[in-house]
């Protein structure tokens, strides 16, 4: 079993900053890419970013510039800092974690940008 831990969400401020974490443990070996989706209220799940196991990362259009993804491969670790959040931004963010072949997600950690 593969256990996906997130931490780090809550309310902000327009143009505030937060820091999501997420600890993979359990059956993780072959794991490789580790990243972030999102989910706002009526709306689909999308790809926030991505990091793979050399540290490739791939971002939204929309979180380009604003938002770094990174890991820490020792810690089986990976981080969002989302700086200059917008009411937009508000969402649930689900880690996930591919393990060989297998994606695993997290329970998912409520943002909310508001003033």
């Amino acid at each position: 079993q593969v256990q996906l831990v997130e931490s780090g969400g809550g309310l902000v401020q327009p143009g505030g900053s937060l820091r999501l974490s997420c600890a993979a443990s359990g059956s993780i070996f072959g794991l490789n890419v580790m990243g972030w989706y999102r989910q706002a209220p009526g709306k689909q799940r999308e790809l926030v970013a991505f990091i793979t196991s050399g540290g490739s990362t791939n971002y939204a259009d929309s979180v380009k510039g604003r938002f770094t993804i990174s890991r820490d491969n020792a810690k089986n670790t990976v981080y969002l800092q989302m700086n200059s959040l917008k009411p937009e931004d508000t969402a649930v963010y689900y880690c996930y974690a591919r393990v060989a072949a297998m994606t695993h997600w997290g329970q998912g950690t409520q943002v909310t940008v508001s003033s």
